[in-house]
Formats: structure tokens, sequence, C-alpha cells
């Protein structure tokens, strides 16, 4: 395997960059044109709400799919495959007339981009894996600079009172372009993986140590229970509790998204210098403080500093969740990777859930003790912390017939 900063390495690091920028502009330019969805298919809240949390349900069940996949055709084959559908399934939202029909269109979406997040972070951290360097937040920072020129994007389409379909149709076709372009230059299956060739491969997938993979994915599910409320409510929390106007309370989630790029941007410098670790540890800690500030924000101005605390802290748990994973991979074939993955949905399903459930139980701080809860989980992430910095687990090679756990 060829390490180091070689023209090969640099192909497939750039290819795996834009997998992150197709995969951020895609996923914003659909959440942030949400409630045009609503009025276009008069979905009442309840059927919304449906809506809404098929994508990360289904999206687990992609994820899921696509471990199995890179056994046998690797991530990179996976990827070129569900990243235009991913584009396609976008537009095909906006095509879509009547209820049943959205379902489907957006149960396709929740399936490949699953697919989309598995087989990208696996690329990512074969990257790393060849650089020998800390690289895989630099990769987020990507996905979120991306995120936010799909949001912009979705402003202006609204401004200029763009359809759904054309709205969906121009990021699609940006996204297909740039995927079928770089596509061919992502990491091959032997190029990816520790053992390629090797006969006991699926033995070694088997033999993927649980306890590391619960343990970063039980933290990065506490961070996407903090994300999913961050993404779903802060707005309606600056508007309907703190006296925001329509114009400042989005400036929340700007807020948050920034910060996150800034941070991911210098993550991997200091993961370099103090270690994974005590990355997450302080990214914790921070992001804790974040929560408290939204909690207890006595108007909308602290809350928005308070969400930009909350992106600069828990940034860094995603990327360094799937390096950590990468690290007890015998396979290097991102097996780990999917499973820590799948919390990734579960976590944002269970934000969701609980700020939905708790927010109306008060009408004058339903969503102030809704973010109670996020805030408390990410107590979670600093207590398990020591879990991102795993002893490596032994490559397989030809003829093992077993490996450590």
């Amino acid at each position: 395997m060829a390490t180091g900063i070689t023209d090969r390495n640099r192909q497939a690091r750039v290819s795996a960059y834009a997998g992150f920028a197709v995969q951020g502009l895609c996923f914003s330019t659909l959440v942030t044109r949400v409630p045009r969805i609503q009025d276009a298919h008069g979905l009442s809240d309840g059927r919304l709400a449906l809506v809404l949390l098929l994508v990360p349900v289904i999206a687990g069940l992609g994820s899921v799919l696509a471990g199995v996949l890179f056994r046998r055709r690797g991530s990179a084959a996976v990827l070129r495959i569900s990243q235009p559908a991913v584009c396609v399934t976008i537009a095909l939202v906006g095509l879509v007339d009547g209820v049943m029909a959205l379902y489907g269109a957006v149960a396709l979406f929740g399936l490949f981009i699953g697919a989309v997040d598995a087989s990208m972070n696996a690329q990512a951290v074969a990257v790393e894996r060849r650089y020998g360097l800390s690289l895989v937040t630099g990769f987020y920072a990507v996905w979120s600079v991306a995120g936010i020129a799909g949001g912009l994007w979705s402003a202006l389409a609204n401004r200029l009172e763009v359809s759904l379909f054309a709205g969906f149709a121009g990021p699609a076709l940006v996204g297909v372009a740039v995927s079928l372009l770089t596509g061919p230059r992502l990491l091959g299956r032997s190029e990816e993986g520790r053992a390629p060739g090797s006969r006991r491969l699926k033995a070694a997938a088997e033999q993927v140590p649980w306890r590391p993979v619960l343990i970063v994915g039980t933290a990065m599910a506490c961070m996407y229970v903090a994300d999913a409320a961050t993404s779903g409510y802060s707005t309606k929390y600056l508007e309907d509790e703190l006296g925001g106007s329509s114009t400042v309370a989005p400036l929340a989630y700007v807020a948050y998204q920034v910060a996150m790029v800034a941070a991911r941007a210098v993550a991997d410098l200091g993961v370099r210098r103090l270690g994974a670790a005590q990355v997450v540890r302080l990214g914790g800690l921070t992001g804790l403080l974040g929560m408290v500030g939204v909690v207890a924000a006595p108007n909308a101005p602290v809350a928005i500093a308070a969400f930009a605390v909350v992106g600069l802290g828990l940034c860094v748990v995603p990327p360094v969740a799937f390096s950590a994973a990468d690290r007890v991979d015998p396979t290097g074939l991102g097996v780990a990777v999917a499973r820590v993955n799948v919390f990734n949905y579960v976590g944002f399903v269970l934000g969701a859930a609980v700020v939905g459930a708790i927010a109306p139980t008060s009408t004058d701080h339903g969503l102030r003790l809704a973010f109670a809860v996020p805030a408390v989980l990410t107590l979670v992430i600093v207590l398990a912390a020591g879990g991102f910095q795993p002893r490596p687990v032994p490559a397989a090679s030809p003829g093992d017939h077993a490996v450590a756990p």
C-alpha cells in the first residue's frame, strides 16, 4: 500500500472531498426546503413528521446494507452508485405528485443517503490511513461548507419563487456531474483494505469487536441528539420563546454551521498534537457549555452565540469516531465505519422524537426544557472520550483463521 503524499493518494483525497461536498449540498438543499415540500403536498404537521422520520430510519438500513457490500465490492463501488442516486432522488422528491409517491421518493433518498454516508466515511478513513495523518475532520469541514452553500441556494430559490423541482434539479445536476467526474479516482477495494485478496476477510469482518464500536457509537448518537434538536428546533425556539424575528431566528443554525466549519478546519491538527481522546473530551465540554447557554439564554442574541459554541465543540465527534472505528477494523474495508454510522441515525431519530415530545408539555418553556435533554446527554460524550483512542486491531492476512478482538 502506497503511503504518504503521493499523486495517487492526492487524487483519492480530492475525490473523497468531492463526495463529502456533494452529500452536504444535497442534504442541505433538501432539509432547508422542507416547508416548501409541506406546502406543495398539503401535508399536516403529523404527516410531515412522518416524512422526515423516514429519512434517518431508512438511512440506517442503507448504511447496514452498505457495510455488507463493502466486503464484496469495496466502498468506492458503493459510493459511485449511491451518490448519483441520491442526487436523482432529490430531483424526484420535487417532481412526484401525491403523498404516497412522496413517501416512496423520500424512502429512496434515505436508503441511498445512508449508503453514501457509510461509503464516503470509509473512503475518508482509508485516505487518512494511507497518508498516515489525521485528516477526517477536514472532510467534514468540506461537508459543512457545501451545506451552507445548499442553504444559501435554497434561500435564493425561495426568494425567487423557484419551483420545488427546479430548486432541487440544479444541485442534483451539479452533484451527478461531480460524482461521475471524481468517482473513478476513489480508492478501489484492493487499495483501501488492509488485507486485499485475503480469503479470510469475511471471518475478519465478523471479528470486528463490538465494544469500541458501541462506545464511540453511543457518544456519536448523543451528539446527533443535540444536532437534531438544533437543526430542527433552533429557529422555532428563538421565534416562539426568545422573541426573535423571522429574520433573526434562522441565524442560530447558521452560526452553528459556521462554527462547525471553523472548528473542523483545525481539528485534525488538534488530533495530531493532543490525541483523539483529548480533542473529543474538550469538544464535549465545549458543547456542554454551549447547551447550558442555550437552555439559560435570556434572549435571541445570547442563544445564537450559544448555538455557535455547541457547533464549535460537538463537530469533532463524528469524524474522530469514524477514525476510531477504522482502528478496530481488521479488514480496513469500512465494516466498523458502517456500523458506527448507524448510530448517526439513531441519535437523529431520538433527538427529533424527544424534543418533539417534550416541547408541547409547556406553553411557555417547552423548547427550553427540551434542550435540557441533549445538554445532559452531552456529558456522555465527555465520559466516553477515552474510547476514541482504542487499541488498534491487527490487520487480517491471507491464511488467518482468527483475528483477535
